[in-house]
């Protein structure tokens, strides 16, 4: 059944990992509302611990490799292939308008 003596790990890997993205690639996220940053962390650390609790650790990084590939591709293939530079997010308007946001009063 679940060993859920060991699922601290899992849950500040997934933490940790929220952290350095949040610094590094915030400026991806400036609007998007904190109830949804929250429910995403939560929802990796379900999601992360449910894996290792059933399948194993193994497969719960894994799935935090896959998920990280993903980001990885959209940052350096699919933004880049839409006019929009994988690190800066820049051109801004180009970017907000991909979201859906409106352009940020100055």
């Amino acid at each position: 059944m679940w060993n859920t003596d060991s699922l601290w790990f899992e849950v500040a890997i997934v933490s940790t990992i929220t952290a350095i993205g949040s610094m590094l690639l915030g400026h991806f996220e400036e609007q998007t509302p904190k109830w949804r940053k929250v429910l995403k962390l939560m929802f990796f650390i379900f999601v992360t611990t449910l894996i290792s609790g059933t399948a194993g650790r193994a497969w719960a990084f894994v799935f935090l490799g896959s998920v990280m590939l993903v980001v990885v591709y959209i940052h350096a293939i699919w933004l880049p292939r839409n006019g929009i530079n994988g690190w800066t997010a820049e051109p801004r308007e180009k970017y907000y308008h991909l979201r859906g946001w409106k352009k940020k009063a100055e």
